[in-house]
């Protein structure tokens, strides 16, 4: 089974709880860590932007990944969210298989 951090961004934290709580009631994600307060500077309509994000850590599987990634693009604010998977090349086994059989289809 492949095992993957899932980065995404959100512009508050109550958004980021939102999106969280919804995707880990429906096992497409095991957890997710919610990380406030940091700013990203980036580059959006040819003009340099900075502003206050929350970032999340979400831990999925490979069978979850595309319905995990559909579902936040659905709820998230932004017109282009941050969603990146991180493959998770090795690890405490029994974390890992945490993962795995908390993201199994209820």
């Amino acid at each position: 089974m492949s095992t993957f951090l899932i980065y995404v961004t959100y512009p508050s934290v109550e958004e980021a709880r939102e999106v969280s709580r919804r995707v880990v009631e429906q096992r497409l994600a095991a957890c997710a860590n919610i990380f406030p307060g940091h700013e990203s500077v980036y580059w959006w309509d040819d003009e340099i932007e900075s502003g206050q994000e929350v970032a999340v850590i979400y831990k999925t599987t490979l069978e979850q990944f595309s319905a995990l990634k559909d579902k936040i693009v659905t709820l998230h604010s932004f017109d282009v969210p941050c969603v990146v998977a991180l493959p998770i090349s090795d690890g405490h086994a029994p974390f890992l298989e945490w993962i795995g059989e908390e993201t199994k289809s209820a």
